[in-house]
């Protein structure tokens, strides 16, 4: 079985190749293909890679193969997997300035940055999606990791129906770890994370996490309990906990955006350096670990880039797809009706059995008014910059912008819209022809 990943000189892929290593006997992956653009980082994270693999204890299980080539990358691939940044990370670094420049939230997958991210990597993905199309393996399933995670599945579910996509963040199984740590402590003995299901719905980034059961019992009212307690004794919690007592659910964290506006906005008067300038330097202390010539495992400094369990969510999903396991996994992709009363090609970050036939919105209740209004907001602007990036229509970004509830006021759009455009131009042809 051959497996791709496009990125593959990301500095994540160390972990994702310990992520198949360690399932070698779930998953018979022959060749496992990391394709970027970016020759000198392939040679690096590549080569390291491929040490990593021939060092295994049971021997070289696949082959490493490096190419700059799409095409050839996904040609016969049963799994793609996309973990890729079109501008790399002097692009996010403009991202996050573009929002700080004009008094706004400067982030990567939030607000202007999100959307200035998005229009940047739509017309990559669908490239990706229509290679698939013509050259991968029958059935082969598209796993997006690129960000935003959600918005990116929300174009391909529209302008790629055909080839089966889904889209993953290692955030709801962050929150399922945490919260068995949390009952790990409340009863003072180990718990097999299988035991426990996460009931969250919403957006990807933007979700709220509303029950948790372990071993099928609903144990929701203890962890929210253990949860506003410790919100209540810190000097400066994440969120205020009078807004978690009134929705009796633990809102994902990148909700303090827009719960917390100016506290963010504060934090960002002290750039630099800005989170992008932050994993430049971490990215170059671990490629220059990654050069080592007889390094063969992740170094410790790999944490500090984030994305803790990434690897295993990756390998989780597929050997789930691959071995027809039935699982339940959060994902994201189109609901299909899962949530009653809402526009049925949403595609929207919810618990999903997974098995050999494809990705399965469980039925689930809808959220309350209180965050429906938030979530129609964002879903809004994430149809309009799709609609946006695939036809490279001013206008349509215009009220991408106009209908973000971080975004600019009604008198500054225009003058955001044109500052990212111009700032991404040398990506966004679609919008200069």
């Amino acid at each position: 079985m051959k497996i791709t990943v496009m990125g593959g000189g990301s500095t994540y892929t160390p972990e994702l190749i310990n992520g198949f290593l360690a399932r070698t006997a779930q998953l018979p992956v022959t060749e496992l293909w990391l394709m970027d653009i970016d020759p000198q980082r392939l040679k690096i994270v590549g080569g390291f890679a491929q040490r990593m693999v021939e060092a295994a204890p049971q021997g070289a299980p696949f082959k490493v193969v490096l190419t700059d080539n799409q095409r050839e990358a996904v040609k016969g691939a049963s799994y793609v997997c996309t973990q890729l940044r079109v501008g790399m990370m002097a692009a996010r670094r403009n991202d996050e300035y573009l929002g700080f420049r004009h008094g706004l939230v400067g982030q990567e997958t939030t607000g202007v940055g999100g959307m200035a991210k998005a229009l940047r990597t739509f017309p990559v993905l669908l490239s990706i999606a229509r290679d698939m199309r013509e050259v991968s393996a029958p059935g082969a399933l598209l796993v997006n990791f690129t960000n935003p995670s959600g918005l990116v599945t929300q174009a391909l579910s529209q302008y790629a129906p055909d080839v089966q996509s889904v889209g993953v963040c290692n955030v709801p199984f962050n929150m399922k770890m945490t919260t068995i740590e949390r009952l790990e402590r409340m009863i003072g003995q180990p718990i097999d994370p299988s035991r426990g299901e996460l009931n969250t719905l919403g957006l990807n980034h933007l979700t709220w996490h509303r029950g948790f059961t372990l071993d099928g019992e609903d144990v929701w009212p203890r962890v929210l309990e253990d949860y506003l307690n410790e919100l209540k004794a810190e000097e400066e919690p994440e969120f205020d906990p009078r807004i978690v007592e009134s929705l009796r659910a633990i809102p994902n964290y990148y909700l303090e955006y827009y719960y917390h506006t100016d506290r963010k906005l504060a934090e960002q008067k002290q750039w630099p350096p800005s989170r992008a300038e932050q994993v430049i330097k971490i990215e170059d202390d671990l490629l220059r670990q990654y050069a080592e010539p007889d390094r063969t495992e992740p170094p410790a400094d790999l944490m500090k880039r984030g994305g803790a369990y990434y690897s295993t969510v990756a390998t989780q999903l597929l050997n789930a797809h691959y071995n027809d396991l039935g699982e339940t996994h959060v994902t994201n992709v189109r609901h299909n009706g899962a949530v009653p009363g809402w526009p049925i090609d949403w595609v929207l970050e919810l618990p999903c059995k997974v098995d050999r036939a494809g990705i399965h919105p469980l039925p689930t209740e809808p959220l309350p008014p209180v965050s429906f209004g938030l979530l129609a907001q964002i879903k809004s602007f994430e149809l309009l910059t799709v609609e946006a990036a695939v036809h490279g229509d001013r206008n349509a970004a215009f009220q991408a912008l106009l209908a973000h509830p971080l975004g600019p006021k009604g008198d500054q759009v225009q003058a955001v819209l044109d500052d990212l455009l111009e700032t991404n131009r040398v990506y966004l042809p679609q919008f200069f022809s």
